[in-house]
């Protein structure tokens, strides 16, 4: 799952974050284009794209409108609207007025009932919200998405629905009167429970576990499973029963077909990720499934090289095409043959897959400037294309889904309607996709094997599958752990994409249809040649199965059977947890510091309930070799304080029970586990004795010795001590304990608990045990005393002082925010570490003088990335409150050293803003720094006293620019603070003396640069360069237009006289002659929205690209798909 943060925004097609609104909170975020949520890790996987196949009946849709009066005066973080129905379900719709924690209006579509449905309801939707535009209802802001609401997303949406500057801007016509309005189309399927459904039982095959975002690489081998041939092969790769499956993959293969093949239940993955040398985060990476496809096919090309399966790829897979120049007016004709997996095609200006091949093999005309050089006979007008030589037995097309948006410069999702055929002949029309040196008696008709689905947005989503195994009419669903029938029409028509039309069901009412993206769509078809189809789709049986892994897998088999059996048997046993003396040396010092034992290391048994506890004893004298006379068991109690300590021997009318009534009065947590202490006694020459007999007042107590100098704590032993007894009587004792000499002055401290701190006391040695409220099972710890002096150069002097070291004791790794995968170094540093405490190591490390110049960010343990946001001056209390992320603790911070303090930092608005000189070239980068309220105006000043002006009382203005075309003059009343330089550059400059007079009827046009670009055989228009505003006159040519932007840009005449000009609209070029009256194109006054309109520049792009354009978010990262082993 790759985590990614916000796309720039632009308002019909923004690329955003779609969440429910408690997304504040970092966990694996669902992050989307279009928008549709992602899935999430490791969840019950009915996210939008698995529910495709649980809506089983006609969707019921509904219009809701809400009207919001004083809007710009709610002063509430959030608010709800009326409860509306829509398909018998509650519904309202959710809004943050002034953004959940971001400069956006946030909606989301909330379950109005979700308090009081039952456990494990879910229900789903497809619905838009709108902001309607009350001047232009073309201008309406309205995005669309599909959920499946559940207790953990019980409301899901838009937090960065319309930037709020556009919302409060009265002239943009959102709000009215101070009244706004909302819209919510919700349409709502019926949603069949699949709790109890078996896939093997319905269907005959069986799904594969999602290990986080795993689906894509599901999908794929579920499609390569399914051709029987291919799985041949791989059972056919030599392993040996010396292979371990993490570490080889065609052995993590096999298995993984073996069990697709003969298993019950869903199979799960790990074993082939960890071969491909994938770690955990690997597995939470959305990754392309073409990319995937790609890599395993090379890897396991390789891997069957020298093997009797070696070629088995090509064979399947690999076909070959020409590529040609042929010279129209000289002989000359230049070809190239190559090879390929797959074909990748066009999606974008096709209906269907014929068209696409259409659009591979058209002829491109090489002419003009675009001459080809045709070695001795120079350059030569030409024809250039691809013929196809041979097609492989199995057909893999991959549907071009995402593409580049020059405009926006990022990838986009092609959602349009793309028609494939359930039989595809590419002998059509004569063989026009063959090349002359094709055979011709090889019959290219080929039918549809599977389709590949994706779910969702640029950013990631769901894939799935639809298959037919054996090529029948019947179709499956493939989508992770299950597996359902399908008919044709699901796997072939609803997945061509396109729109959805859903009719409203609100009688009397605005019964205009809902339209809504299908977001789910084909994405890679699968077809296997008809000629071909009797030897790919051949029998596959256990004999293709190597020996060595047959046993292999029916024992792991056995194994898995055995440890269900167990499972099912648990209620009849108990497992009884035994500590001993031996388990407290191990470990105290080392795995733990407080209390006495770790059980889950300590020695277990696995007990039927009904066995008599007597009997037991029999069971431990056989396997720890102490004989039953010799044993006593004490329970533990867990104490109020959180401690858990041995609290009373077990009772002779206690051991005649069974163990099953004495794990149930031991234990009120209704768990299987009994634990129990087993106290063993030994005489001077170390012979077992009977335990002593216990009286009332004799109480038992556990020791642990503590070394200042070499900050060690171990247990040294248990005695019995009298409640009127006093510790100086067991000194001497003690000193024996731990090796000192008799008279050695000891100080002994009771541990008393450790939760939420510690909590460790000095004992009187001279009150009773009685009056000091020792009972048993209490800890003693001792040292030598006096403690060190201060000059010893020992850290911890005393027990409280190390316990409390140990128990808040935290290593920290630090990295530089902008190099966030490289430890730089590392602190030992205490969970309750103030905020002050923690800069100031930090900047000891760094030999900084002043700590508050550092900034600290979080990690996020999920994305293993920074959080987006840094920490606040003395926002948090402690060093625990930075590294805890949801129930986890991180130990990774990252650091920033700034150039002032934080402080004062926060209580300012930086702004990046590029300042163009009215008569140099190059730009200056400044960084503004001003108080947040600080207005337009504020920053333009500031500016004039950083920079060189062409005259001392010239006037500036701040203009948004986004990919080389001018969005916006900021109004010099308008506040910093809700400025985003993020995406947009700011861009300031001087208003020339032209623009200040404007005549009546002149016009203030956008002039922007241009180039055309042919990419996949489309004329594509790109801007780049340096936008500007020029002024045009009544009744002005383009001839004298073009005079003065020659003069004003300094073009030399011999490069200008290449230039062309046009008048765009919408991205369409309108060319002008020199003659054509230029004023007469540009109707509209106003500068604002003009961008749809400008006088374009087109030439060759020769300008060096400016590194302020468009900052990129922090914290992006992209892996590729790596099979490293």
């Amino acid at each position: 799952m790759t985590m990614m943060t916000p796309q720039p925004l632009d308002q019909q097609e923004d690329e955003e974050m779609l969440v429910p609104h408690s997304d504040l909170v970092e966990g694996p975020q669902p992050l989307v284009e279009g928008p549709q949520p992602m899935e999430v890790a490791p969840a019950d996987n009915d996210n939008a794209g698995s529910v495709e196949n649980q809506a089983n009946e006609e969707p019921q849709a509904s219009r809701f409108t809400w009207t919001i009066e004083n809007f710009s005066r709610l002063n509430m973080k959030k608010l709800y609207s009326d409860v509306f129905t829509v398909g018998g379900y509650k519904w309202r719709v959710l809004i943050f007025p002034k953004g959940n924690n971001v400069d956006f209006l946030s909606m989301y579509l909330d379950v109005a009932d979700s308090a009081t449905l039952p456990y494990g309801w879910s229900r789903y939707a497809q619905f838009s919200l709108a902001v309607v535009n009350q001047m232009h209802n073309k201008l309406t802001v309205k995005k669309d998405t599909q959920h499946q609401f559940n207790q953990r997303e019980s409301d899901w949406g838009f937090t960065s629905f319309m930037p709020l500057s556009d919302l409060y801007d009265p002239n943009k016509g959102y709000l009215m009167n101070d009244t706004c309005l909302v819209e919510a189309d919700v349409a709502v399927r019926k949603v069949i429970d699949y709790w109890a459904y078996d896939s093997k039982k319905e269907t005959g095959y069986v799904g594969l576990k999602n290990q986080g975002a795993t689906c894509y690489m599901n999908s794929l081998l579920q499609t390569l499973y399914h051709i029987p041939y291919f799985r041949k092969a791989v059972y056919h790769m030599p392993t040996t029963e010396n292979d371990i499956p993490t570490g080889s993959i065609p052995l993590a293969l096999q298995s993984l077909f073996y069990k697709l093949q003969y298993n019950d239940t869903s199979v799960a993955t790990k074993e082939l990720t960890k071969s491909f040398g994938w770690d955990t985060y690997d597995s939470f990476m959305q990754h392309d499934v073409q990319e995937l496809n790609r890599v395993l096919c090379e890897k396991l090309e390789d891997k069957m090289k020298g093997t009797v399966v070696e070629g088995t790829i090509q064979k399947l897979f690999e076909g070959h095409h020409m590529n040609y120049i042929e010279c129209i007016n000289v002989d000359f004709k230049s070809t190239r043959k190559e090879s390929f997996y797959d074909l990748q095609l066009d999606v974008k200006g096709c209906k269907d897959v014929y068209a696409s091949f259409d659009k591979y093999v058209e002829v491109e005309c090489l002419e003009g400037d675009n001459k080809y050089h045709a070695e001795e006979h120079g350059l030569q007008d030409a024809k250039k294309g691809v013929l196809f030589i041979d097609f492989p037995p199995v057909l893999q097309l991959q549907l071009k889904r995402f593409e580049y948006d020059f405009m926006r410069d990022t990838m986009v999702k092609i959602n349009d309607r793309y028609e494939f055929p359930l039989e595809l002949d590419l002998d059509r029309d004569n063989g026009k996709y063959l090349s002359p040196d094709a055979d011709r008696s090889v019959r290219n008709l080929y039918t549809l094997h599977s389709v590949l689905v994706h779910s969702g947005g640029v950013h990631g989503g769901h894939y799935y599958a639809f298959i037919r195994p054996t090529l029948t009419d019947q179709w499956y669903k493939f989508d992770d752990e299950r597996v359902t029938k399908e008919d044709v029409k699901r796997a072939l028509e609803e997945q061509y994409g396109g729109e959805e039309e859903l009719p409203q069901t609100n009688p009397g009412y605005n019964n205009t249809p809902f339209k809504f993206t299908k977001y789910s769509n084909a994405y890679m078809l699968v077809y296997i040649r008809v000629s071909d189809k009797d030897k790919i789709i051949c029998d596959v049986d256990e004999k293709d199965i190597a020996e060595h892994l047959r046993i292999r897998l029916k024992k792991e088999q056995e194994e898995k059977e055995d440890k269900r059996r167990y499972k099912a048997q648990a209620h009849l046993y108990t497992i009884i947890k035994v500590a001993r003396d031996e388990d407290l040396r191990e470990q105290i010092g080392k795995d733990i510091y407080f209390d006495l034992v770790d059980h889950d290391k300590v020695r277990n048994f696995r007990i039927q309930k009904q066995m008599p506890f007597n009997l037991f004893k029999e069971e431990v004298a056989k396997e720890l070799g102490i004989p039953v006379q010799f044993q006593r068991f004490w329970i533990w109690a867990k104490r109020q304080n959180h401690t858990y300590r041995p609290n009373r021997p077990l009772t002779p009318q206690e051991e005649a029970q069974t163990v099953g009534t004495l794990r149930e009065v031991s234990n009120k947590a209704h768990n299987a586990e009994l634990k129990l202490f087993l106290e063993v006694e030994r005489g001077p020459d170390l012979q077992l004795v009977p335990p002593p007999e216990k009286i009332k007042e004799d109480i038992l107590l556990f020791f642990k010795l503590y070394d200042p100098h070499k900050e060690e704590l171990r247990y040294v032993g248990r005695l019995f001590v009298k409640s009127t007894g006093k510790p100086l009587e067991i000194l001497m004792k003690l000193n024996e304990l731990a090796g000192f000499a008799s008279d050695q002055e000891i100080e002994l401290f009771e541990e008393i608990k450790f939760e939420p701190s510690v909590m460790c006391e000095r004992l009187d040695k001279r009150a009773s045990f009685r009056f000091s409220q020792i009972e048993d099972g209490d800890i003693i710890c001792f040292q030598k005393w006096p403690p060190p002096e201060a000059d010893e150069q020992v850290r911890f002097p005393d027990v409280p002082s190390y316990l409390e070291y140990v128990k808040n004791r935290q290593i920290v790794h630090f990295r530089a925010l902008e190099r966030p995968k490289e430890d730089e170094f590392c602190l030992e540093l205490a969970k309750n570490h103030t905020y002050d405490d923690v800069v100031e190591r930090v900047a000891q490390h760094l030999s900084l003088d002043d700590p508050s110049k550092i900034r600290l960010t979080p990690h996020n343990c999920y994305s293993q990335q920074p959080k987006p946001n840094p920490i606040k001056y003395r926002s948090v209390d402690h060093l625990i409150d930075m590294l805890v992320h949801y129930n986890q603790i991180s130990d990774i911070l990252y650091y920033e050293v700034l150039d002032i303090p934080l402080p004062e930092l926060q209580c300012l608005k930086t702004l990046k803003v590029a300042f163009h000189h009215a008569t140099k070239d190059e730009a200056t980068i400044l960084n503004i720094r001003l108080p947040k309220p600080s207005t337009v105006g504020d920053v333009l000043n500031e500016i004039k006293t950083k920079v060189e002006l062409s005259q001392p009382n010239a006037e500036l203005r701040l203009l948004e620019v986004f990919y080389h075309k001018i969005y916006k003059i900021f109004p010099t009343h308008e506040k910093i603070e809700n400025i985003n330089d993020q995406y947009w550059t700011l861009r300031a400059e001087e208003i020339p003396e032209e623009e200040k007079n404007l005549g009546q009827h002149d016009r203030l046009i956008h002039v922007y640069h241009f180039t055309k670009e042919t990419a996949q055989n489309q004329v594509q228009v790109q801007n780049f360069g340096e936008p500007f505003f020029l002024v045009i006159h009544e009744g002005e040519t383009l001839a004298e237009v073009k005079a003065r932007i020659q003069k004003k840009l300094q073009v030399p005449d011999e490069e200008f006289s290449k230039w062309k000009f046009a008048f765009l609209s919408l991205g369409r070029p309108e060319y002008l002659e020199d003659s054509d009256i230029v004023s007469t194109r540009f109707q509209r006054r106003d500068v604002y929205g003009a961008w749809e309109q400008y006088l374009g520049l087109e030439h060759s792009d020769t300008t060096p690209k400016r590194s302020y354009n468009a900052s990129q978010n922090r914290h992006t990262f992209e892996k590729p798909v790596k099979i490293y082993n």
